[in-house]
Order: structure tokens, then C-alpha cells, then sequence
């Protein structure tokens, strides 16, 4: 698992497995989903305005603000 926050552009991402080639799908306002064009696995999210919408959170431990579901199937992803 991979975790990146861009604190500048506050947005996160989190990522599973090996970077492949991805297409993205916005699933909600400023939430995205990467998904593996060959597997159709869902590779990664990624949240824009991560901090506005956990209200400035401090500390590490977190509840993100969306359910994940690392799915192969898109229709059953988020």
C-alpha cells in the first residue's frame, strides 16, 4: 500500500500492488478512482481538499471520508 498527501494541493492518495496503466473515474465530487485498463482492478483513490473535508484533522489515526472497497469489479468498487 502506497500513501501519498500533497499538502500544497491537499490531496491524498492511496494506492495498492504495482503502478500499472490506469484510466480514472470521478465516483464522487473530487474523489477518484484509478482502475487497471488491463484487470479492471481498482489500483487507487485519490481525494482533493483531503483536509477541508475532515475538518483540518491533527492526528494520524483517521476515518477516511468515503468507504473503500479494493474490488476487481468496478461495479463493486466505492
Amino acid at each position: 500500500m502506497r500513501v501519498h498527501y500533497d499538502e500544497e494541493g491537499d490531496f491524498l492518495e492511496i494506492g495498492v500492488g504495482k503502478p500499472t496503466k490506469c484510466y480514472a473515474e470521478e465516483v464522487k465530487p473530487g474523489v477518484f478512482i484509478r482502475i487497471d485498463e488491463k484487470s479492471e482492478e481498482v489500483k487507487s483513490i485519490g481525494i482533493l481538499s483531503f483536509k477541508k473535508r475532515t475538518n483540518g484533522l491533527k492526528d494520524i489515526n483517521f476515518k477516511l471520508p468515503v468507504d473503500i472497497n479494493f474490488s476487481k469489479s468496478l461495479n463493486k468498487a466505492l
